[in-house]
């Protein structure tokens, strides 16, 4: 079994696959519990009934929350700096700037708009599985698969050169990483918002059929240049990181499970109700974006002041025995209709279509091509990414 570092909070706990029986416990004992995140007062929020309400409340829940909340852990912006940072970010703002920025943005995820991306996902998967093949077993399904794809696709979307992904896997990666001290992740932020800006400025120049092009070409002044640094960074970040990790851990969990393998493999419309499943039984995203209360707000008898920080833990809604039979078990069978993988109300996940693309065209690619496909450690010995914000796998050896 692996074994979570000490210091890493009981929402971010996993064994192996499965959230911790403390979440659990949690759950099951009124659903509330005071910890401390970076040395600020937090309630973390746990169940599927409290959580999807709370999700869906941005009116006593906001997502915006006030400069300089984490000061005491060396996050420090004057006004105009956390203004300028907050611009654009979905996740960072509340209706109605909100619904403002949705609306520019949501006519480039639709599912019509996917579908006609669907052939170059295709042949992205069919180039790297080409190359997985020509290198021979073992390989690492992280580096070869599951972290590429994504990162291309997103790359291409939004006019970012293929040739600066690894740069921008590594301050994408390290932002997550919530083992790493406040002030470097800050710093990777800047950087992350300086590559950013000179991706604007060239689209101001000469839009391209990117979606930062699009934006610049349909709405010109009435977008700001930090309003698009904050668009092209989340999606950059929330493109990539989210999908890859379920790419590696949705490989892992139907190799422990042969007979739901083979039905993914084999059965053209099993994928789509598998994904859903997967989603749920993984929630790779350990909660939502941290909000904030506007109000006392009462959760299950708790008041929880104004002002205070509060973290949803969507593993602990998505395996709630009240949401769904047997939650600890994978069944692919069932689609899991209504999990909160995606998040869920105002904020729910713009990209939720592409993902769910990519997974369905990636995972029977992969199982198609090595049938024989195996982990080359036992499930205890994978090191996995326990203190961050999209759990997933560092790395994955697998042969076949």
């Amino acid at each position: 079994m692996t074994q979570a570092r000490p210091h890493v909070p009981p929402h971010m706990r996993r064994d192996g696959l499965d959230p911790t029986l403390e979440l659990a416990e949690i759950r099951e004992a009124g659903g509330v519990r005071e910890i401390s995140l970076f040395d600020v007062p937090t309630y973390l929020v746990t169940g599927y009934e409290r959580v999807k309400t709370a999700l869906a409340d941005p009116a006593h829940f906001a997502n915006r929350k006030p400069p300089g909340l984490f000061a005491q852990a060396g996050e420090s912006p004057t006004p105009e700096e956390y203004d300028a940072a907050i611009a654009g970010n979905l996740l960072g703002t509340d209706p109605p700037e909100h619904q403002r920025l949705r609306r520019m943005l949501t006519p480039e995820f639709t599912v019509r708009r996917m579908k006609r991306l669907e052939p170059r996902i295709v042949e992205i998967v069919e180039q790297h599985l080409d190359a997985m093949e020509r290198a021979g077993a073992p390989v690492d399904l992280v580096s070869s698969f599951a972290m590429p794809i994504p990162s291309l696709v997103i790359c291409e979307l939004l006019g970012v050169p293929y040739a600066d992904r690894d740069d921008f896997e590594r301050r994408s990666s390290g932002q997550l990483d919530f083992s790493a001290p406040i002030a470097e992740r800050q710093k990777l932020a800047q950087e992350s918002r300086a590559y950013m800006m000179s991706l604007v400025q060239h689209a101001r120049r000469d839009p391209g059929e990117d979606i930062l092009g699009m934006l610049v070409r349909d709405h010109g002044a009435d977008v700001t240049d930090n309003e698009l640094v904050g668009i092209a960074g989340l999606l950059l970040i929330a493109g990539h990181e989210t999908t890859s990790n379920m790419l590696g851990l949705g490989t892992i969990a139907p190799l422990q499970n042969p007979d739901q393998l083979a039905a993914v493999r084999d059965d053209p419309d099993a994928a789509g109700p598998a994904i859903e499943e997967l989603l749920r039984y993984l929630s790779v995203v350990q909660h939502a974006i941290p909000r904030i209360t506007t109000t006392d707000v009462e959760v299950d008898g708790v008041v929880i002041p104004a002002g205070r920080l509060v973290l949803l833990s969507l593993p602990s809604a998505n395996r709630d025995p009240d949401f769904i039979d047997r939650p600890d078990v994978l069944d692919i069978t069932r689609g899991a209709a209504g999990h909160v993988a995606f998040g869920h109300g105002v904020h729910h996940c713009l990209g939720a279509p592409l993902a769910r693309m990519e997974m369905r065209v990636a995972f029977p690619a992969l199982l198609r091509r090595f049938p024989t496909l195996a982990l080359v450690r036992d499930l205890g010995d994978v090191e996995f990414r326990q203190f961050n914000l999209i759990y997933g796998a560092a790395s994955l050896p697998v042969t076949w």
